[in-house]
C-alpha cells in the first residue's frame, strides 16, 4: 500500500516513520557503508580510501577540499585519509600550480591498481543490493535522489 503523501511529512499526526524515504536513505546509506566496509577490510582497504580512489577515478585530479566534499568526510578527516593514502603509495599530493594554498590529489600506479580492487568489492555489495531491481528501477531512483539533494543543497539558510 502507497501511504499518503502528507502522512509521510513528520509534522503530519499520522507520520509513520517507516514510511519516511529519508529513513530508507539513512537506513540504506549505513547498511551499505557497513557491508562495503566490511568487505573493503578484507584487502586491507576502507570506506573513505574507496571515495578517494573512485573519485580520482573520474577525474585526474582533484583538491583535498573538493575529494571532501564529493566523499561526505569532513575537510581534517580528509586531510588525515589523504596523509595515509599518500604515505601507502595509493596517492600523491601537490600544490595547485594556479592556487599554491590548495592541494591536488592524483592516483598513483599502485593507486590504480588497488581502485581495480575496490571496484570489484563494490561491484559484489551493488549486484547484492540491487538484485531484482530493474535498470529502470534504478535509473528512475538516482534521478529522484539527484533532485531531492539539489533541493536540500538549495534549502534557505
Amino acid at each position: 500500500m502507497t501511504p499518503d503523501v502528507e502522512s509521510i511529512d513528520p509534522a503530519h499526526p499520522d507520520f509513520r516513520m517507516e514510511e519516511w524515504p529519508l529513513y530508507w536513505v539513512m537506513r540504506v546509506g549505513r547498511q551499505y557503508t557497513m557491508d562495503l566496509d566490511r568487505a573493503l577490510k578484507r584487502i586491507g582497504m576502507d570506506v573513505a580510501r574507496w571515495r578517494v580512489l573512485i573519485i580520482l577515478s573520474e577525474h585526474e585530479r582533484a583538491s583535498v577540499t573538493t575529494l571532501s566534499d564529493h566523499a561526505i568526510i569532513k575537510l581534517p578527516t580528509m586531510t588525515k585519509t589523504i596523509a595515509r593514502m599518500e604515505a601507502q603509495g595509493l596517492v600523491r599530493t601537490f600544490p595547485n600550480p594556479e592556487d599554491r594554498r590548495v592541494t591536488l590529489v592524483e592516483v598513483t600506479n599502485l593507486g590504480s591498481e588497488k581502485t581495480a580492487l575496490v571496484r570489484q568489492q563494490a561491484s559484489r555489495i551493488f549486484q547484492s543490493a540491487f538484485h531484482g531491481i530493474s535498470p529502470d528501477e534504478t535509473a528512475a531512483l538516482v534521478v529522484t535522489m539527484k533532485k531531492v539533494f539539489a533541493n536540500l543543497v538549495n534549502l534557505p539558510r
